[in-house]
């Protein structure tokens, strides 16, 4: 069996500890620094779920005082990306290769993202893999519905 991801590993390990998941969150964004914009915090991660939240606060809020649509895009492919990493076998990379998306209401509440996806029986050269992610209000209501298509392929040896 191939070894679990580096990402895998790191929210495993980070888990066990005080204020884990913050760490965890902090560390992600020091990766790809962009994402800090919108202050995530991860709650779930496993092969096929990743979950994560963030609060409505100033910095992510439109002029009409709701979340910002891209605040949300950003929490979509932030969890997809995330949770396609920890899913894929070690020997395969990926890469968001696009992003549909669907705006059903207005986003006035802290928002939490849920990323899933089905993984194929087998896993090609090159193939595409939707992620589906539903972003929700606190009274659990989908505010955004995306999909997000990862291109998966072999890593180059």
């Amino acid at each position: 069996m191939a070894r679990s991801s580096a990402i895998l590993r790191l929210w495993q390990r980070c888990t066990g500890l005080p204020a884990g998941r913050w760490l965890f969150s902090r560390l992600v964004c020091f990766k790809a620094p962009y994402f800090g914009s919108i202050s995530p915090r991860f709650t779930v991660l496993e092969p096929g779920r990743c979950e994560l939240s963030i609060a409505k606060r100033r910095k992510v809020l439109n002029h009409i005082g709701t979340v910002h649509a891209i605040a949300m895009c950003n929490m979509a492919e932030l969890a997809a990306g995330t949770m396609t990493d920890v899913t894929i076998p070690a020997t395969h990379r990926w890469i968001p290769k696009g992003m549909s998306v669907e705006y059903l209401k207005k986003a006035d509440t802290d928002l939490r993202a849920i990323a899933t996806v089905t993984p194929p029986a087998a896993w090609d050269d090159g193939a595409d893999l939707p992620v589906n992610v539903d972003v929700l209000d606190r009274a659990g209501q989908v505010v955004v519905r995306a999909t997000i298509t990862m291109w998966v392929s072999a890593k180059k040896r």
